[in-house]
């Protein structure tokens, strides 16, 4: 089955790119471990009878415990990252930055520069199994009537600096697998990833503080946008960390489209928020959110909208398949725990999702970023 696990035989030589799990259980590391994803891969992981531990990387240490958790400070622009994933049978890499927007030699360090150190150090330090973070946003310009499979084109979209930058990483793991192929290799391509407890990272990342947050709560909102082809694809976050760990501690290989249902567009956001829609150009979209964005009054550059209409609609088949993967949540409630949660001002406490925290998108020269788990 794809979600058991095979440990080596005891005694058995620990070869390079193929030594299999100790006896003791699995031993798994997480970079990003304190972001959206990585607080709930890592709740997955511990309660997985197979895992023996988990090392949580993150560039500060949270003061959150949980079982079979350790951490780590460690940065994958600049730490010795080889000692730290030496001795583990898989690492899960999640680390990845969206702020600051205005600072994109700083995102390009940590989103490609520092993907291509945690590969070389899988490689460099002997793990078997290595599990990215990829996503929609690495797909081509894909159709909206139609769902496509995981051998769609990953060129990213030229106008968004994050689909440029998990284009690129796509690129560097295709090196990593030819130079590696005795590493197994899974690439989770995720939809937008939403829950309650990531309210407050995501309305920093997103929505800055100018946005009321008793405006964000779902029976507030009058009106949301209908725009021919905004359309788009949502999960919540516990769903994605079960893909995470049923890639991890199986023996599944390549790439995997991670997606609940419903499709979402302005329809099926104004049923599931009881609002009305509004039909809103896209050209109008783009420039409110570029105008914005140059403004500095909130921190989402205008790519984000040509993503949204950009990326395809994905077919979940091979992980429901492949992985024994099923969501658990609906889209559309994944995205009113979400709202519920920005309105409450939820949170976690790691330095990622601390209810309270403040980046004035005012700020003209923000501290560099630590690395965090993306939205999707």
């Amino acid at each position: 089955m794809p979600d058991s696990h095979q440990a080596a035989p005891a005694g058995a030589p620990a070869t390079p790119g193929t030594a299999g799990p100790s006896p003791r259980g699995v031993r798994v590391v997480v970079t990003g471990a304190t972001g959206n994803v990585g607080t709930s891969v890592l709740e997955a992981l511990g309660a997985d009878d197979r895992v023996a531990s988990v090392l949580g990387l993150a560039r500060r240490r949270p003061t959150w415990h949980l079982p079979k958790v350790t951490w780590a400070e460690a940065d994958v622009v600049s730490s010795d990252l080889v000692g730290l994933f030496r001795g583990a049978d898989v690492v899960i890499h999640l680390a990845w930055a969206i702020q600051p927007s205005h600072r994109p030699e700083v995102l390009r360090a940590i989103n490609v520069v520092g993907s291509a150190r945690v590969f070389d150090a899988v490689g460099d330090a002997g793990v078997p199994s290595l599990v990215y973070a990829s996503s929609i946003g690495a797909y081509s310009p894909g159709p909206k009537d139609r769902a496509v499979d995981e051998t769609w084109p990953t060129e990213g979209l030229v106008s968004s600096f994050y689909a440029r930058h998990k284009a690129a990483v796509e690129r560097r793991l295709d090196l990593f697998e030819h130079q590696h192929p005795h590493v197994r290799v899974v690439r989770l391509r995720k939809a937008l990833i939403f829950k309650r407890e990531a309210a407050s990272g995501v309305r920093r990342l997103f929505a800055g503080p100018f946005v009321p947050r008793w405006l964000l709560r779902p029976d507030r909102i009058p009106a949301v946008p209908d725009t021919p082809g905004l359309v788009f694809q949502a999960v919540h976050t516990s769903d994605v960390a079960d893909a995470y760990r049923r890639a991890a501690l199986g023996d599944a290989r390549g790439p995997f489209n991670i997606a609940a249902e419903p499709v979402l567009d302005g329809r099926r956001l104004a049923e599931a928020l009881d609002a009305r829609p509004v039909r809103v150009p896209r050209r109008a979209l783009r420039a409110a959110a570029s105008a914005s964005w140059r403004l500095h009054l909130q921190p989402t550059p205008p790519g984000w909208v040509d993503l949204a209409f950009a990326v395809p609609v994905m077919d979940t088949a091979r992980a429901r398949t492949e992985l024994g993967w099923a969501p658990l949540v609906g889209a559309d409630e994944a995205l009113r725990q979400l709202l519920d949660g920005m309105a409450d001002g939820a949170g976690l406490p790691t330095p990622a999702l601390r209810p309270g925290r403040s980046l004035s998108p005012l700020r003209r020269s923000p501290p560099r970023p630590r690395p965090v788990g993306t939205a999707g």
